[in-house]
């Protein structure tokens, strides 16, 4: 069996890097054949070993008591603080001879972005993106990018997104020419503002890209598109609209249950709950570094650490990234 090794990076979670070392013990139980280095607090670590069941043969530990939080600025951040566990993690994941998988982090999305860049770039020094994977209506995945780290891009830098994206899907779907589309307000090639119209032809005029057009607001999950190309401020608001979107009707089908006391219903709720988990599902993943880096959401649970884990194992395996049994059905 292959073994997989990652770093993970304890702090700048929300829940406490408690929660973070639940989701490592967790993914210890799921995959037999995985090593974890832990950055963070030793003494959490060892505090839990017993209650967690932690088999410290698989676990090296850096220690660090410092993190960068959301209200720090990025760059400052990086440079001031050479012991926060966020860039001591970004240095242990690059050292090569530990053949490293990659990397998980709850921590500030702007760090993880200006670290990635200063610690993990590769030969052509490829501006990062997050891209998300997201679940679309033909019972598949698509991948959105940038999903919120460069908030104004420009036409280059989309051009160098939507290889990124094709990439990804090639390799974890095993999709020989992923359709690419490019978020817009309207579908004809005349629409859009005046970075998707300089776009446009870019991605058009590169044979090496399977680009299909325009793609609206509404088709944005259709699945009419494999890979979803927009700067990192629209990005984050697809991201974001669509969980709230799937939240409000999760929430009005639960209340039309208890209100016409229709408990069928809530297989509905329970099956959208679970289709349309996007925290659940695992988290934004850092393209164009010499090491996958996967962005954890503030709020993650161990589910979400869990999940990140098995994206990572997958990706390096070349596997599918989810074998997720609720889209599958919605694709039947």
């Amino acid at each position: 069996m292959e073994q997989y090794k990652i770093v993970l990076d304890l702090l700048g979670s929300d829940k406490g890097p408690e929660t973070v070392l639940l989701g490592a013990s967790l993914a210890f139980k799921e995959f037999p054949n995985l090593s974890i280095t832990l950055v963070g607090p030793k003494e959490v670590v060892i505090s839990k070993k017993e209650e967690l069941g932690l088999d410290m043969s698989r676990i090296k530990i850096i220690e660090a008591n410092e993190t960068i939080s959301n209200y720090e600025n990025p760059y400052t951040g990086i440079m001031n603080k050479p012991n926060a566990s966020l860039v001591l993690a970004m240095k242990e994941v690059g050292q090569e001879e530990e053949n490293y998988i990659g990397m998980i982090s709850p921590g500030n999305t702007g760090a993880i972005l200006m670290g990635s860049f200063r610690f993990l770039s590769d030969e052509n020094k490829t501006r990062p993106c997050i891209s998300a994977l997201l679940p679309n209506a033909k019972g598949a995945f698509t991948c959105l990018v940038d999903a919120g780290a460069t908030i104004d891009c420009t036409s280059g830098q989309l051009h160098s997104f939507a290889h990124l994206g094709s990439d990804l899907m090639r390799k974890m779907y095993k999709i020989e020419k992923p359709r690419v589309g490019l978020l817009s307000n309207g579908a004809e090639p005349t629409k859009g503002n005046h970075l998707v119209k300089e776009t446009y032809p870019i991605l058009e005029e590169d044979k090496e890209l399977n680009f299909i057009g325009n793609i609206e607001g509404n088709k944005a999950l259709s699945g009419d598109c494999d890979v979803l190309v927009c700067d990192g401020f629209a990005g984050n608001q697809v991201l974001k609209n669509t969980e709230g979107v799937a939240k409000l009707f999760i929430t009005d089908i639960v209340k039309l249950s208890k209100k016409k006391n229709k408990p069928e219903y809530m297989e509905v709720a329970n099956y959208l709950m679970k289709a349309y988990d996007l925290g659940a599902l695992g988290g934004g993943i850092l393209l164009g570094t010499r090491k996958i880096i996967m962005k954890a959401r503030g709020n993650s649970d161990e589910r979400a650490i869990v999940n990140i884990s098995r994206m990572l194992i997958n990706y390096a395996g070349g596997a599918a990234v989810f074998d997720n049994e609720y889209r599958d059905e919605a694709a039947r």
